[in-house]
């Protein structure tokens, strides 16, 4: 399809990031490079993890430098460290990595009847859904249905929204919502139109598209940018207020959100093919890639517009998830330029200033990732859907060359 977006604004954009910016660019053995890495970094972690009678899935290093590990029963990055194993039995073909991806994914099993949040699109996707995609797992299949069933009681139908967070109790309580949407949501639409695909029931594919149309027409800014939560009211379906939760400020441009928005609309196209969709995933490209705030070497400060750049700390699993997300639209668009920003933003990664050293950080692959400032969580650490999305990447550069 011809390019919608990349006119006259997109050509100028595309010399700004290869010349203007001059960052470091990938080399000719990038790819094996980094599958060796990465396969080297994990098994070290591997066997530390495999020393314990139980299932460790790691998330994050704490502040006094050992390991934290989500929580099987309700973390939503719980799916992220299996969906990094089944990325590596891709990437290298050794059985040792489907092994490992089986087990850990397995250990997710009863999420599938979480209702409880929003992200059991996240934690079934990244886990069972990889499994039948690189392991060839049918079995893993009712398991994916059973979640989009979950993830559907969360759906508001007067709003015609899912709701992101629960209201009753906790800091969510405190800000008064009513039923909020947070742009992360987007990613968890994937469930529903594979639950579709794999069921014949079209009920989860509804479902997906009321919300990716409800995002569309409520979350965004003239400029393209993402507000990062949106309250609605179940009953009526009037939106209640725009605001933050893990950004700067409510007006800002939380850098996640905008990774969200344009990989999820790039996905959401994948499924349904509604051009509107990938228009803001154009649109939010550009307002990120002509951001006066945006380093040299594209890997976004944690907010566009925090106080204190350029001394706040970076982001690096938002330019792993927009890196990934963005060899998926150069495949929509058939636009060179997207691809090579991608390679641009993963050649930063792969660099010594975010990829770990072999034996460090871990075992995770990748450094300087921010969770929730405004919490004071994770705040310029390894974070395990970093790695996830780099690797998602690496696999994506390589199906595309």
């Amino acid at each position: 399809m011809k390019n919608t977006i990349w006119t006259g604004l997109g050509l100028g954009l595309s010399l700004w990031v290869i010349v203007g910016c001059k960052p470091v660019r990938p080399t000719h053995d990038f790819l094996a490079d980094n599958i060796k890495f990465a396969a080297n970094q994990y098994k070290a972690q591997m066997e530390e993890l495999e020393k314990s009678d139980k299932i460790c899935i790691p998330r994050t290093v704490k502040p006094d430098g050992n390991m934290q590990y989500a929580s099987i029963g309700w973390d939503w990055t719980a799916g992220f460290y299996p969906g990094s194993l089944w990325y590596l039995y891709n990437l290298t073909e050794e059985e040792y990595w489907k092994s490992l991806a089986e087990k850990y994914t397995e250990a997710l099993e009863k999420m599938q009847y979480n209702t409880s949040h929003h992200d059991v699109g996240f934690i079934i996707g990244c886990s069972y859904m990889n499994g039948i995609r690189m392991g060839g797992e049918e079995k893993y299949k009712p398991v994916v249905v059973q979640a989009a069933k979950s993830l559907s009681t969360r759906f508001r139908p007067v709003a015609g929204v899912i709701q992101s967070w629960n209201t009753q109790k906790g800091w969510q309580s405190e800000r008064g919502w009513k039923c909020p949407v947070i742009i992360d949501n987007m990613m968890n639409l994937e469930l529903l139109f594979e639950a579709t695909r794999l069921s014949g029931d079209s009920t989860f594919y509804n479902i997906a598209v009321s919300h990716a149309d409800k995002t569309l027409k409520n979350h965004f800014r003239k400029d393209g940018s993402s507000y990062h939560v949106v309250d609605y009211d179940p009953e009526t379906g009037e939106v209640r207020s725009r605001s933050t939760a893990q950004g700067y400020a409510d007006e800002s441009a939380w850098a996640r959100g905008q990774a969200w928005v344009i990989y999820g609309y790039t996905m959401c196209y994948r499924y349904t093919h509604n051009p509107a969709y990938l228009k803001q995933a154009e649109r939010t490209y550009n307002f990120i890639f002509t951001h006066t705030n945006m380093p040299e070497d594209l890997v976004p400060y944690w907010d566009y517009d925090a106080l204190n750049i350029p001394n706040e700390p970076r982001d690096v699993s938002s330019a792993a998830i927009t890196a990934s997300a963005l060899y998926e639209l150069s495949s929509a668009t058939r636009y060179a330029g997207y691809k090579e920003t991608a390679d641009l933003i993963m050649a930063s990664l792969a660099s010594s200033a975010y990829r770990a050293e072999l034996g460090d950080n871990q075992g995770f692959l990748l450094m300087h990732s921010v969770g929730s400032i405004p919490h004071g969580n994770e705040i310029d650490v390894p974070l395990n859907y970093a790695d996830y999305y780099f690797l998602e990447a690496l696999k994506r550069k390589r199906d595309m060359e």
